[in-house]
């Protein structure tokens, strides 16, 4: 059990960082109680700034005497409510926001050793400038902090080819609850000298340690890339044209995203998007092609692959970018899926997956169940289907009273966890539980891995200080 701070105590943590690097007037912790969508807000007594490993531990060491809870938060840009404080105004927020170096950076062993604090987009100008790429990329990369994206095991366009955050994660540097630092930072693709401690860390959204480092996987930079805009009359079809491009490829298909007509109509409408097509199609591909050949030689295999794709029937029309601000302009289409939906009034938002094959399927019957749920609501499903990930979004019906849409989030969410669940899916395929979530993890885990996770907790995190009320009932 936690308890609350009191004044005396909190001085003693601003003290670790400096009053310089403390904030408790309410006005400028804002940004750190607030997620973007405003779903969830949280009270602190204070935010804490550490810069190093080392105030990072001897701030977790005073909270575990004292039982003060502790929510670490990277760039805020989590979707599950992970980061915010509750609103007792009990819980201190930590921020590694200041912890943002390029530790190491080593193209011959193709590996990076980034501070938790490190923005996702200075990651990628970091191995840019030494001829590498990290390939985690998401929409919110210019703001989002590379220990949060690990904390939540993020996903993001390229997982397709190179596997999500944990799959991208070589060692890491961990603070935990009691203070001790585990300095796990290797860079070795092979070690079979016991468990692989990172991955416990890796997805735990902050219950079991701080993340203040890693070592990240670089790859060698593509020399060439195509895309396209595909035009498909349906998932079936999309999911056949995936599977032929991947055959046909050689392993080349690094991006694989579906779209319906709607979203697509909602970027065009709210974010100055431009679809490239005379006619309205009902869903839409962006796919993408990256490899080390002179560059101009993927675009030749995009088009053959599209032949091929439209004699069998799979596209109803397609358009290579031309150029890369075309290819550009083809992913501000697809990035700009989740914000448009802001100007269509509320949306309630699923992160699922389910495997490739059963996407159809999952699509048609949740579909169809909302809209008998909520008669005029608008699906807008969008997402990686490459990797059997799709955000089910459903926006509120055209004139309808906001509030009372909201109101039915638990209905709807748990109408669309049934689908997937009955599809061997996941109720969250890279957002995390948080929160948000939280509540259903009885339902979705067996009781023997609910028993272990909850093992792990009071092992690692025995006071129960780091992030309570997050991911464990």
């Amino acid at each position: 059990m936690t308890t609350p701070p009191s004044a005396p105590l909190l001085d003693q943590f601003a003290a670790i960082v400096v009053e310089a690097h403390v904030l408790r007037d309410p006005i400028d912790q804002v940004r750190y109680l607030r997620e973007w969508r405003d779903l969830y807000r949280g009270v602190t007594p204070i935010v804490l700034l550490p810069g190093s490993t080392e105030e990072v531990s001897a701030i977790l060491r005073l909270a575990n005497e004292t039982g003060t809870a502790i929510v670490p938060q990277a760039g805020n840009t989590g979707l599950v409510g992970a980061q915010i404080p509750d609103q007792t105004g009990q819980q201190v927020v930590m921020s590694l926001r200041r912890m943002n170096r390029i530790r190491d950076i080593d193209p011959v062993d193709n590996s990076m050793i980034a501070e938790a604090g490190s923005i996702l987009a200075d990651i990628h100008s970091a191995a840019d400038e030494v001829g590498r790429i990290f390939p985690l990329s998401l929409a919110a990369e210019g703001s989002c902090r590379i220990g949060g994206n690990i904390s939540s095991n993020a996903g993001g366009i390229n997982v397709l080819a190179y596997g999500n955050t944990r799959q991208l994660v070589l060692g890491l540097e961990v603070v935990l609850a009691d203070g001790r630092i585990w300095n796990g930072l290797r860079r070795l693709k092979k070690d079979n000298t016991g468990y692989d401690l990172k991955q416990l860390f890796i997805g735990a959204e902050g219950t079991l340690g701080v993340i203040t480092a890693a070592v990240l996987k670089l790859f060698p930079k593509p020399t060439d890339q195509a895309a396209a805009l595909i035009a498909v009359q349906s998932p079936a079809d999309a999911v056949a044209l995936l599977n032929l491009m991947q055959d046909r490829s050689g392993g080349r298909l690094t991006a694989f995203e579906l779209m319906a007509a709607l979203g697509v109509d909602f970027a065009v409408r709210h974010a100055q998007a431009v679809l490239p097509f005379v006619d309205r199609h009902p869903w839409y591909v962006l796919a993408e092609l990256s490899g080390g050949e002179p560059s101009g030689t993927l675009m030749g295999t995009m088009e053959t692959i599209l032949g091929e794709a439209m004699e069998q029937g799979l596209v109803l029309d397609a358009v290579p970018a031309a150029s890369e601000a075309q290819r550009r302009a083809f992913w501000h289409m697809r990035e700009s899926m989740s914000e448009v939906q802001k100007y269509e009034g509320i949306s309630i938002k699923n992160d699922i997956s389910v495997p490739v094959s059963r996407i159809p399927h999952f699509l048609e019957e949740a579909s169809a169940a909302v809209m008998k749920l909520v008669p005029g609501c608008r699906p807008v499903p969008f997402g990686h289907l490459g990797d059997g990930n799709i955000h089910f979004n459903i926006s509120q019906p055209v004139g309808g009273d906001g509030a009372a849409y909201l109101a039915q989030w638990d209905a709807m969410t748990s109408l669309v966890d049934e689908i997937v669940l009955a599809h061997g899916g996941s109720i969250s395929a890279e957002h995390g539980i948080g929160r948000m979530k939280r509540h259903k993890m009885a339902a979705i885990k067996s009781d023997v891995e609910l028993q272990m996770m909850q093992d792990l907790k009071r092992l690692f995190d025995p006071r129960g200080i780091l992030n309570p009320g997050n991911m464990l009932p």
